[in-house]
């Protein structure tokens, strides 16, 4: 017979409970084994299916904005302004036409863009207001495998804007060599050396407004004055120092080179190694504070 305390809970259901409970820690210990010894990536795999499954319902509206963007930046800017820059000489633009200087910056531009846009909101939503993250975690799913899943999406996010970008790019007459295919991995790699250490910083906070200090004082400052639109050497002399130090430009002057087909191997290679650096100290910073956001 059963002896109900005062709170109304049964010995014997506090007994059959702690039994399930207890075979069920043992059951999900057992998995995370399972996980620890998976490839590095493969449970990554599975977060990154479920970022896919919420973006089947969301493709669409992003999918007109990915070209409709470039469009509108390339034939009023490009076109429209270039029509009065090239008037004036292009001696400072390398001898070519604006619209050549300007595509391949706001390419690079683009995949900056899109990371901090995929790398703020949707992480922080994720364990502050949806809670997914939280209850991933639960699963044999560990911190860095959610990391590294919504990186996977990002990349994914990146190169289809990217490419977008490079479709338009080529029907207005802005691609002037075959070495621009090395342009998209380019512009990848750029967004990415946002969107890590953007990441490891978003699943710190407790609330959204840092981000309108992140979007004010560094996306747009970043897209105005890191060689998008003009040359850096066109800043003041205080000021190129800071440019050249952005990851922004590095990506615009990579994207650039092999777009106009002008390959400074050396300084190609520094521009990669650099973004590629800042890429993974994110991953690096990012595994240790998903880790200490996620494991109470």
């Amino acid at each position: 017979m059963a002896v109900t305390s005062s709170t109304g809970t049964s010995s014997t259901g506090t007994t059959s409970g702690t039994a399930t409970t207890g075979t069920g820690t043992a059951g999900l210990a057992a998995e995370r084994d399972r996980a620890g010894q998976a490839g590095p990536w493969e449970m990554a795999l599975r977060q990154f299916r479920h970022w896919l499954v919420n973006y089947r319902r969301t493709w669409r509206g992003s999918a007109y904005s990915s070209f409709l963007n470039p469009v509108l930046y390339l034939g009023s800017i490009g076109l429209g302004l270039g029509t009065l820059v090239n008037k004036h000489g292009t001696a400072q633009l390398g001898g070519v036409s604006y619209l050549a200087f300007l595509a391949p910056g706001l390419l690079a531009a683009t995949g900056m863009q899109t990371a901090i846009g995929e790398s703020t909101y949707p992480v922080l939503g994720s364990v502050k207001w949806r809670h997914t993250y939280v209850a991933a975690v639960s699963s044999p799913l560990r911190p860095r495998d959610l990391l590294h899943g919504h990186l996977l999406f990002t990349t994914l996010r990146l190169a289809m804007n990217c490419v977008a970008f490079m479709v338009v790019m080529a029907v207005f007459g802005a691609i002037k060599s075959p070495w621009a295919v090395l342009a998209l991995p380019a512009a990848v790699l750029t967004g990415l050396a946002f969107a890590a250490p953007i990441e490891a910083w978003a699943i710190s906070l407790t609330k959204d407004s840092p981000f309108a200090y992140l979007f004010r004082f560094g996306l747009i400052p970043l897209f105005l004055f890191s060689g998008t639109f003009f040359p850096v050497s066109q800043l003041p002399v205080w000021a190129q120092p800071v440019a050249y130090a952005t990851p922004l430009w590095h990506g615009v002057a990579l994207c650039r080179s092999l777009t106009l087909g002008q390959i400074p191997v050396l300084e190609s290679l520094g521009h990669t190694a650099y973004l590629i650096a800042l890429a993974l100290a994110g991953l690096y910073a990012g595994h240790r504070t998903y880790r200490r956001r996620l494991y109470v």
